[in-house]
């Protein structure tokens, strides 16, 4: 009975180790860990489809940093989001911010285009350059409805020929 409680006990120890690594690799990949090396920029969006708290914030396509929070702005309605930028990376102030499609399946990212000014972006600061994401379906949608309504009303109606005069049978007459 001592044998089968010390191997259960060994067992529960191990279950509890992978339990907590996967909970340490969770917390990392969330991006709340870089909350000491980064520091929050604002931007406000008209749409932030896909955008959600932890996605991907990049320059170049190289992770620079994540979403932190977002919120709708009460007064105007669009979104306000908060940016955690790692520490090393200074941004002019006139850099843009522009939701990204990560593919055709969904999800996003902030893909930042730094400008060219002197003056860099402090902590709280807000990115005036904005562009929100695109409803890729609603687009295709109108593209197509508008494509085949324009289509139908370009086609002219088929012309008919004059008739021809019935030339006389080969009767010999």
């Amino acid at each position: 009975m001592a044998k089968g409680s010390i191997f259960e006990s060994i067992v529960g120890v191990g279950v509890i180790g992978v339990a907590a690594g996967f909970l340490y690799y969770a917390y990392g990949v969330s991006g709340r860990s870089d909350t000491t090396r980064t520091y929050p920029i604002n931007a406000v969006f008209g749409r932030i489809d896909g955008v959600t708290v932890g996605s991907e914030v990049r320059i170049a396509g190289v992770k620079v940093g994540a979403v932190s929070a977002s919120a709708l702005d009460p007064q105007t309605y669009e979104a306000r989001v908060t940016l955690s930028v790692a520490a090393n990376v200074k941004l002019p102030e006139d850099t843009a911010a522009k939701i990204v499609s990560d593919g055709v399946l969904g999800g996003a990212h902030v893909a930042l285009e730094p400008g060219g000014s002197e003056v860099m972006l402090a902590a709280n600061d807000t990115i005036s350059i904005t562009q929100g994401s695109v409803d890729l379906l609603g687009l295709a949608m109108q593209a197509f409805s508008s494509g085949a309504a324009k289509s139908e009303a370009e086609t002219p109606a088929p012309k008919l020929a004059p008739a021809e005069p019935a030339e006389p049978s080969g009767d010999g007459q």
